[in-house]
C-alpha cells in the first residue's frame, strides 16, 4: 500500500508561496519507500531568475536596517522553529532517514544557531585604524555582498541551511536557497519559519528542483555575488570554477575521509564507543563521519574484538520508531553507492569482520537498509581507504607507532576532521600539530563541531574558508575602509 500526502510545497518567491502546474517531485521515505512524504516544485531556470530579481530588489532596504533590527527577525524565526520542532524533526526523519532523536537534536541545533546569529547583529563590524594624518579618522566596516546563493545537501536539511542562511541575513545579505531535492520538504518547512517570522518580501527566496537546472542557473547568475555550497567534491569544484570566472565570492565544503587514531595507551572502551558513534550515527552520512580507523598494532586485537561486538548490538530500523539507533541510507542511489564500495573492498582483498550486506525481509523490505560494516586488513592505498563512501563502512588499518599512524592519516586528498584516542599529552600535542585537518579532536569522535566554532577543511575538503561562529563574517561580508578628514 502506498501512503501519500496531499502536501505540495511551492517555491517561496518575493514573499509568496507559488505552485506551478508542472509535475511536482515526490519525496520518498527511505525507511518505507511506499510512503510519499510530500511534493516540491520541479522548477525551471526562469524561477531562479524571479528569485534573484526579488532578492536584488530587497537587498538595499534590508542592508539599511540595523543589525539589531535584522536580528529581531532571526529571534522570531528561532522561536517559530522551536515551536515546530517536533513536526519538523519527524519530517526530517521520514524524509532523510535520520533517527528521530538525532532529527530532534539537529532541529534544536538550528534553533540555537538562529539565536546565536541574532545576537551577532549587536557585535562590532569594524575597527578604528590609526592614520598618519592627525586631523583624519580612518576606520573599516563590514558590508554585505548583496545576493547570496545557498546550495545545501540532504544529510543535514535543517542545520546546514540554517548555519548558512542565518549569517547571510544578519550581515545584511539577501538569499536564494536551493536545497537538495531528497530533503526539500524538510527545507520548505524551515523556510516557512523564516516566512512566518515576517521577513520583508524578497529577503529569503526558496527554489527547488534539479541541481543541473536550478543550481547551474543560480551559480551562473551575474547578480548573485556570493555562493555557499556543501556537497560533493565534483559539484563543488564546478561551482568554484564558474564563480571564479565571473568574479563571485564562493565558499565550498566538499567532504572528507576522516581518520581516528587509536594509540596503544588509549582507553579502549571510550575509543570504541566514539568510533561507532562517529562512523555509524546518521548511517555514516556525515562529511565528518569516521571512515578510517588507524590502530596501534599492540591493541589491534582487543580493540577489534570490542568494536565488532558493540557494532553487532546496533538496532537498525525505521527512523521514526522507538529504540532505533541507525536508520536507512537516504536514497536508493546512496544505498547503491555503499553496496558498490563494500564489493570493491572485498575485491581489493580486505576482510569483512561484520556486516557487508543489504538488509532485506520483514521490516526492511521496503527500505534502503544496509548493515554497519567493518573491514580489516585494509591497506592505505585501497579505494575503500581513499574514497568517500558516505555510508556505515569503516576500514581498519594497522600502524606501527604514532608517526606511522599520522602518515597514514595524512595519506588522503581530504582534510576535514580527525581524532585521536590517547592518554599521553605529548601524543596529543603531536597529533594536533601534525594532523592535516581543519577540525582535530582529542578523545572524542571525529564527527561534530560546536556552532560557535569555525568549521571547514583543508586540502580537497574545502575552498579553505570557514563556516559557523564569527568566522562566517569573513565570507558573508567585504571590508570597506573609510577615511574621513575634517575641513
Amino acid at each position: 500500500m502506498v501512503v501519500k500526502t496531499d502536501r505540495v510545497f511551492g517555491n517561496y518567491l518575493n514573499g509568496r508561496w507559488k505552485e506551478k502546474d508542472q509535475s511536482p517531485i515526490e519525496s520518498i521515505n527511505p525507511s518505507n519507500t511506499k510512503e510519499i512524504v510530500g511534493y516540491v516544485q520541479n522548477s525551471k531556470a526562469e524561477d531562479v531568475e524571479e528569485a534573484v530579481e526579488a532578492a536584488e530588489t530587497a537587498s538595499r532596504p534590508w542592508r539599511k536596517l540595523t543589525g539589531a533590527e535584522r536580528g529581531s527577525y532571526l529571534f522570531k524565526a528561532a522561536n517559530i522553529l522551536e515551536e515546530r520542532l517536533d513536526d519538523i524533526a519527524e519530517t526530517l526523519a521520514r524524509e532523510m532517514g535520520k533517527t528521530l532523536p538525532e532529527s530532534k537534536g539537529e532541529t534544536a541545533r538550528g534553533v540555537a544557531i538562529l539565536r546565536y546569529y541574532a545576537g551577532e547583529g549587536m557585535r562590532a563590524d569594524g575597527d578604528v585604524i590609526p592614520s598618519t594624518d592627525s586631523k583624519a579618522l580612518m576606520f573599516s566596516k563590514r558590508v554585505p555582498l548583496g545576493v547570496v546563493g545557498v546550495i545545501t545537501p540532504w544529510n543535514f536539511p535543517v542545520a546546514i541551511p540554517v548555519w548558512k542562511i542565518a549569517p547571510a541575513l544578519i550581515y545584511g545579505n539577501t538569499v536564494v536557497f536551493k536545497p537538495a531535492t531528497e530533503a526539500a520538504v524538510t527545507a520548505a518547512k524551515v523556510v516557512e519559519c523564516f516566512a512566518d517570522a515576517g521577513l520583508p518580501d524578497g529577503v529569503i527566496n526558496f527554489v527547488t528542483g534539479s541541481g543541473r537546472v536550478i543550481g547551474d542557473a543560480l551559480v551562473g547568475h551575474e547578480k548573485v555575488h556570493g555562493l555557499t555550497f556543501t556537497g560533493s567534491e565534483q559539484t563543488g569544484r564546478q561551482i568554484g570554477r564558474t564563480a571564479a570566472e565571473r568574479g563571485a565570492k564562493y565558499q565550498l565544503e566538499m567532504g572528507g575521509k576522516n581518520p581516528v587514531i587509536i594509540a596503544e595507551d588509549a582507553d579502549l572502551a571510550l575509543a570504541v564507543e566514539a568510533t561507532i558513534s562517529g562512523a555509524f550515527r546518521s548511517t555514516g552520512q556525515k562529511c565528518t563521519a569516521t571512515s578510517r580507523v588507524i590502530v596501534a598494532e599492540e591493541v589491534l586485537q582487543p580493540f577489534q574484538k570490542l568494536l565488532v561486538a558493540k557494532t553487532k548490538e546496533i538496532t537498525i530500523g525505521n527512523a521514526i520508531d522507538d529504540g532505533i539507533w541507525m536508520g536507512p541510507s537516504a536514497s536508493e542511489a546512496q544505498l547503491k553507492t555503499v553496496l558498490d564500495y563494500i564489493e570493491i573492498g572485498k575485491q581489493e582483498g580486505a576482510d569483512v569482520l561484520c556486516g557487508g550486506e543489504r538488509m532485506t525481509g520483514g521490516n526492511f523490505t521496503e527500505g534502503y537498509f544496509v548493515e554497519p560494516t567493518i573491514f580489516s586488513n585494509v591497506k592505505s592505498d585501497m579505494r575503500i581507504a581513499q574514497e568517500e563512501i558516505f555510508g556505515p563502512v569503516i576500514a581498519l588499518i594497522v600502524a606501527k607507532d604514532l608517526e606511522d599512524a599520522l602518515a597514514i592519516a595524512n595519506d588522503s586528498r581530504y582534510g576535514l576532521s580527525a581524532s585521536i584516542f590517547t592518554t599521553n599529552i605529548q601524543k596529543m600535542l603531536t597529533f594536533i600539530e601534525d594532523m592535516d585537518a581543519g577540525l582535530v579532536r582529542v578523545n572524542a569522535e571525529s564527527a561534530g563541531v560546536e556552532l560557535q566554532a569555525p568549521f571547514g577543511g583543508m586540502k580537497s575538503s574545502s575552498s579553505h574558508s570557514r563556516e559557523q561562529g564569527q568566522a562566517a563574517k569573513e565570507f558573508y561580508t567585504s571590508i570597506k575602509t573609510v577615511f574621513v578628514k575634517g575641513q
